[in-house]
C-alpha cells in the first residue's frame, strides 16, 4: 500500500509539472504579455514619430496605460539620447502606388472605349 500511494504521487508531480508545456497560460502571464505588447507598441509609435493619439488609434486592441507607458519611455530614451523620430516609409510607398494605379486607370478608360468603337466600325 505505501508502495502504490508513492507511485500515486510521483505519476502527480509528473503530470503537474507538464503544465506549462499544455500551453496553458496563467492570468498573470497574460497580463505581462499583454503590458509587454503595449509597451513595445508605444515605444515603436513614438520612434516612428506618430503621436499618442494616433498610436492609440492604430492600436485600438492593445492597452493604453501599457502603450502610454511605452511611448513615455521612449521618448525619454530618444531625448537623452538625442535620437531623431523615424517616419513610416509604407505610408508614402502605399499612397504613391494608389496614385499610380490610379493614373493607369485613368489612361487605359479612353484608350479601351476608342478600341472598341474601332472594332465596332470594322465589322
Amino acid at each position: 500500500m505505501h508502495r502504490s500511494a508513492f507511485n500515486f504521487v510521483l505519476t502527480a508531480a509528473v503530470f503537474l509539472s507538464g503544465c506549462d508545456a499544455l500551453g496553458i497560460d496563467s492570468p498573470e502571464k497574460l497580463a505581462a504579455v499583454r503590458d509587454a505588447d503595449g509597451k513595445a507598441i508605444g515605444g515603436a509609435c513614438r520612434h516612428a514619430g506618430r503621436a499618442i493619439e494616433d498610436c492609440y488609434a492604430l492600436n485600438k486592441k492593445a492597452d493604453k496605460a501599457a502603450v502610454f507607458a511605452g511611448w513615455r519611455d521612449m521618448n525619454d530614451y530618444m531625448r537623452e539620447n538625442k535620437i531623431e523620430p523615424v517616419p513610416s516609409q509604407l505610408a508614402t510607398q502605399v499612397n504613391s502606388a494608389k496614385a499610380a494605379q490610379d493614373s493607369e486607370a485613368v489612361e487605359e478608360k479612353p484608350t479601351s472605349k476608342a478600341g472598341k468603337a474601332k472594332e465596332g466600325k470594322a465589322h
